[in-house]
């Protein structure tokens, strides 16, 4: 008589994500479990997360600013970090504003924001298959969502118009890459990743056309490191913006808001 393995059970699931190295097993346990519609279901969503998987891909969502983000395989997953940047551009919004997120990934900057703020004109762009079709997910209802590198897929009737440019760009130095968690490196798109030998090659690329697409009094808010702050500031100062840095030592993020003052130069 052949035996039927039991259903795993939380006592093994925590188990299993505890041997793998997870920190935080009994928690995950909890939302992996929740999540399974079966015991077939959960047992390949515990094999998934212990063959080093992102939860949050397992899950097929990310908690971003107390919304649920739709996330799957080859999309990058949004950092805690990032609700700074969403806070800071919640200060300078207002309901039924211009909102461009580039680079969006999943869509969870620009749908958190017209949740915070209230309805918004919302355009997001990325030049990732899998996330385009995850963001369009996350902004139904709210926003349109285009494919294309930076700018190139936008409308040009936006040009002059956006008052929000949320620009989460890459900045991991190339060198660097290869020391992220292999969650991130191996499960999540490079081109999400990988900014370059210094981590600025697509900050720069987005500060030469910025100018002409903010309106006046316009802002555009990217997200960096420490170390690279005083750079990014110089790179988007060259091209007329005027610049502060925002930093939160609690989420340890730091943001460079850039604000078109008025005619391009």
């Amino acid at each position: 008589m052949s035996l039927v393995p039991a259903p795993p059970t939380r006592s093994t699931v925590v188990t299993a994500l505890r041997s793998a190295g997870c920190v935080f097993a009994e928690d995950e346990a909890d939302l992996i479990l929740a999540a399974a519609g079966d015991p077939a279901a959960l047992a390949a969503m515990v094999g998934r997360r212990v063959a080093g998987h992102p939860l949050e891909h397992v899950l097929g969502w990310a908690e971003f600013d107390g919304l649920r983000i739709t996330v799957g395989p080859g999309v990058f997953v949004p950092r805690r970090r990032t609700e700074f940047l969403l806070h800071q551009a919640a200060a300078l919004a207002r309901p039924g504003a211009v909102v461009v997120d580039l680079c969006c990934g999943s869509g969870a900057l620009g749908a958190a924001l017209a949740a915070r703020t209230g309805p918004v004109e919302l355009h997001a762009a990325d030049v990732e298959p899998a996330a385009v079709r995850c963001a369009r997910r996350n902004v139904t209802g709210t926003g349109r969502v285009y494919e294309g590198d930076l700018f190139e897929p936008l409308p040009g009737t936006l040009r002059g118009r956006v008052e929000i440019l949320l620009a989460n760009v890459p900045y991991v130095p190339t060198d660097d890459v290869g020391l992220l968690p292999p969650e991130a490196r191996v499960h999540e798109p490079r081109v999400a990743l990988d900014g370059g030998p210094d981590g600025l090659d697509v900050l720069r690329r987005v500060a030469a056309e910025a100018p002409h697409w903010l309106a006046p009094g316009g802002h555009l808010l990217v997200e960096t490191s420490e170390r690279q702050a005083a750079r990014a500031e110089e790179t988007l100062a060259r091209h007329g913006l005027t610049t502060r840095v925002a930093a939160s030592d609690e989420l340890y993020a730091t943001v460079v808001v850039a604000t078109r003052a008025g005619d391009i130069p």
